[in-house]
């Protein structure tokens, strides 16, 4: 499993289960809301920092979305996209990676088809058995808890970019660049 994370360019995640914890509040005019966890967010931005891409791949699209990876500024991503397989094949193409350099997080029977096609899958720790059988890795953590930080920091660790988030200097040296 660790010689595959060293491969590791491009990570695909879903975001209702993985980066959310698949919770849907709705306001009194219908809006959907949801919860994001603020490490799975910095996670996202310390992978990018280090050079790894980061690409977000959902069957839902809404506002509430798209203001969510644009605050995060991640440049690829496909929204309203059931069919993952296709949607992975191009997402990789886009990021100019091959399969068994992308990751994929997810966590329902609808990633399946992404785990399938990408190098290394991860299930959240919520997914259902079956799920989780397919995974190359579950993760200790839920969807919505942390779970894509676990992943990220994983990564991190076994490509040698872990003094990202190991020590204050090399946090703070990555939120300067997130600022800028």
């Amino acid at each position: 499993m660790n010689k595959k994370l060293t491969k590791i360019k491009l990570v695909i995640t879903d975001i209702d289960g993985v980066l959310t914890d698949g919770s849907l509040y709705y306001d009194a005019d219908g809006e959907a809301l949801k919860s994001f966890h603020v490490r799975d967010g910095l996670g996202i931005r310390m992978l990018i920092e280090s050079g790894i891409q980061v690409a977000v791949l959902s069957g839902r699209d809404s506002a509430i979305l798209r203001k969510r990876i644009a605050d995060l500024k991640i440049d690829l991503f496909l929204l309203g996209k059931l069919e993952k397989e296709s949607a992975c094949f191009e997402l990789m193409q886009r990021a100019g990676v091959s399969a068994e350099q992308t990751a994929y997080i997810g966590d329902d029977s609808v990633d399946l088809p992404a785990f399938a096609v990408c190098g290394f899958s991860a299930a959240v720790a919520d997914a259902p058995d079956y799920v989780k059988q397919a995974a190359d890795r579950t993760l200790s953590l839920a969807g919505g808890k942390g779970a894509f930080r676990e992943l990220s920091d994983l990564i991190l660790a076994v490509q040698g970019k872990d003094e990202i988030y190991r020590s204050a200097q090399g946090f703070l040296a990555a939120a300067k660049k997130m600022a800028q």
